[in-house]
C-alpha cells in the first residue's frame, strides 16, 4: 500500500527530508507589517527575523483552511494518508485538517486518513512525522501505524528555551505573568508541554546555557527517552543546538540525535536564538 505523510507547517522537517520522503507540507500563514508571509519554500527566515525586531506588534499566524488539507489530500494520490498537525490547543489546524477529512470521507467512502493531534509542536511534530515514515514504511498496515503512533505521541516530552517569551505571551499562548517575571527578574524560563498540548512552566535559570543544561539533566533522568529519537529545532542559532546535542551524547541514550532549523511557524513563536526540542 502506497502512503503520504501530510504535515502542517510547523513540522520542521529538513529540506532532504520533505524532498526524498513522502512528506507533504501545508503552510500555515504569518501577518506582519501589512505583508502576508506563507510559510512555504518561499519562506526568508531572515527577513521575518527582521520585521519582528522592526514591529513592536507581534506577528500573527493563520492555520490552513481545510481546502488546503483537501488539496494536499487530492495531491497524495496514495491509499493511506496520515495527517500531523500542530497541538489542538494551540492552533486551528488541527480542526481544519479534521474536517478535511470528514469531507474527504463524503466523497471517497473507505478511504484511510487519520489526523493526528501531536499535541506538541516544531521538533515535537519532527519526531511523530519521522515515526509514522517508520511504522509506514516498514509496511505496517493502516490501523497498526495509527495505534502504534498514537501510543507514541501520548508520553512524548516537548520542551523549549527561549530568549524572552514576548510573542507567545501577546499571541495569547501562555499567561502574561510568566513573561513578565521573566523579565522582570531577567530570568529564563525552561518551558515544556502538558500530555494536552498546553505550555506550561518546567525551571528557571539565570542564562540560556543554564536553562539548557537543565533541561538535558531532565532528559536524561528520564528513563523514557533511552533508545529514542531526540529532536532539536533551533531558530537562527545552530550554535545552540550543537551544545544541546553535544551535552545530550555525554549524559542520554539517545538512539539518534536530529538538528532541523525553524521555519516560519516556529521562528514566530521561539524567536531569534530559541530551541526547541521533544523525544
Amino acid at each position: 500500500m502506497s502512503f503520504k505523510i501530510i504535515v502542517d507547517s510547523c513540522c520542521d522537517l529538513t529540506a532532504a527530508q520533505l524532498i526524498q520522503q513522502p512528506f507533504l507540507r501545508v503552510p500555515l500563514t504569518i501577518s506582519l507589517a501589512n505583508e502576508d508571509i506563507v510559510d512555504d519554500d518561499s519562506f526568508d527566515q531572515t527577513h521575518l527575523l527582521m520585521l519582528m525586531r522592526e514591529n513592536q506588534q507581534p506577528p500573527k499566524t493563520a492555520c490552513p483552511s481545510p481546502a488546503q488539507y483537501l488539496d494536499a489530500f487530492e495531491a497524495a494520490q496514495a491509499d493511506d494518508l496520515y495527517v500531523v498537525t500542530l497541538s489542538a490547543l494551540l492552533s486551528g489546524s488541527h480542526n481544519a485538517a479534521a474536517q478535511a477529512r470528514a469531507i474527504w470521507l463524503e466523497d471517497h467512502p473507505g478511504a484511510r486518513v487519520h489526523v493526528f493531534n501531536s499535541c506538541s509542536a516544531a521538533a515535537g511534530e519532527v519526531a511523530v512525522a519521522l515515526k509514522l515514515l517508520e511504522l509506514a514504511g516498514s509496511g505496517r498496515d493502516f490501523n497498526t501505524v495509527v495505534s502504534q503512533t498514537s501510543r507514541y505521541i501520548t508520553p512524548m516530552t516537548t520542551y523549549f528555551v527561549l530568549e524572552d517569551l514576548d510573542h507567545l505571551r501577546k499571541n495569547g499562548r501562555l499567561t502574561g505573568a510568566l513573561a513578565l517575571v521573566t523579565e522582570a527578574l531577567r530570568i529564563k524560563l525552561l518551558m515544556g508541554a502538558t500530555p494536552e498540548g498546553e505550555i506550561k512552566k518546567v525551571g528557571q535559570a539565570l542564562s540560556v546555557k543554564q536553562a539548557l543544561s537543565r533541561m538535558v539533566s531532565l532528559m536524561a533522568a528520564d528513563p523514557a527517552h533511552k533508545g529514542k529519537l531526540l529532536s532539536i529545532v533551533h531558530c537562527n542559532n545552530v550554535e545552540r543546538a550543537f551544545y544541546v546535542r553535544d551535552l545530550a551524547r555525554k549524559s542520554c541514550q539517545f538512539r539518534d540525535i536530529l538538528i532541523s532549523d525553524a521555519r516560519g511557524v516556529t521562528t514566530v513563536y521561539a524567536n531569534d536564538g530559541g530551541l526547541v526540542v521533544a523525544f
